[in-house]
């Protein structure tokens, strides 16, 4: 059974999708509280749940000269700036043990960034706050792989995981998604959530930086949502052009409406048709 995940005042796994949505990294203020606006808008209008998404800092960047964001304690005054504005709970990321704690005085969930997922300091340390974890799956790991991870979180005694699909490594600046994954993850008890805009990067694809191909987005997130879902996740900008990150796979922010439309009805279709699905039913035959 999924274990649900209570955010704010509703649930990851419960019986609305989550979105998971805002700028790749926090740029300004006034950009966050612009997507963020917008985001929470679309997702009231489609009956949705929203969650502001942002990072105070990109520790992963491709080239050194890249932009990283405004660093911790400014980030942080940010988001609660924006969780004040708006109402809205608030996912960012950590990168080292000792940022969960201050972290975890702002932000309702906090995410484990790919390439960490494997950290058990860091998952550790996460997982003590007691606040919901959003683990995204590592490239290069199997979705089952994911269940030591989540071990690592039910060992801190955080049974509050999310695991996210992001894309695996498929040759050179190639990303593919295994739906199957999805499913897999589920049957670790987990609420599981799709990235549509990650899984289209192309990882150092552009020499000094990360390319991206967002016009794939909307056909794996409607893919996801067929397969059952309990929350997707979205980078946006209102001028991805000029994003200071992830620009290439960002949906424009004046697109979000549209597509977030068609992952609803699909996903509510999906689930008052067949409900979530599993891979228990193979085992009758």
């Amino acid at each position: 059974m999924t274990q649900k995940v209570p955010v704010g005042n509703f649930t990851v796994g419960g019986d609305s999708l989550v979105i998971i949505a805002g700028p790749c990294s926090l740029e300004s203020l006034e950009l966050g509280l612009e997507v963020g606006t917008k985001a929470k808008e679309v997702c009231d209008k489609l009956h949705l749940n929203y969650i502001f998404k942002a990072s105070f800092d990109k520790a992963n960047r491709t080239s050194i000269h890249s932009y990283r964001g405004p660093g911790m304690e400014e980030g942080l005054e940010q988001l609660a700036e924006i969780k004040r504005r708006l109402g809205v709970p608030i996912l960012t990321d950590i990168h080292e043990s000792w940022q969960a704690e201050p972290v975890a005085e702002v932000a309702d969930i906090l995410q484990i960034p790919a390439f960490l997922c494997r950290q058990t300091d860091l998952l550790v340390a996460a997982a003590e706050t007691g606040h919901p974890l959003h683990i995204k799956k590592a490239q290069f790991l199997a979705p089952q792989d994911m269940a030591q991870v989540v071990e690592k979180c039910r060992e801190a005694n955080n049974p509050h995981v999310i695991l996210c699909e992001r894309g695996t490594t498929m040759g050179y600046n190639q990303l593919v998604v295994d739906m199957r994954s999805l499913v897999l993850m589920r049957s670790l008890g987990c609420p599981v959530v799709f990235d549509a805009t990650h899984s289209v990067q192309m990882p150092g694809g552009k020499g000094s930086s990360s390319g991206g191909d967002r016009r794939f987005a909307l056909p794996l997130a409607r893919a996801a949502a067929a397969i059952g879902i309990d929350g997707l996740f979205i980078e946006t900008h209102p001028n991805p052009a000029q994003a200071k990150s992830d620009g290439p796979n960002m949906v424009p922010l004046h697109k979000l409406e549209y597509f977030l439309q068609q992952i609803s009805e699909l996903w509510y279709t999906v689930e008052q048709g067949m409900g979530k699905t599993d891979i228990d039913w193979a085992e009758e035959a």
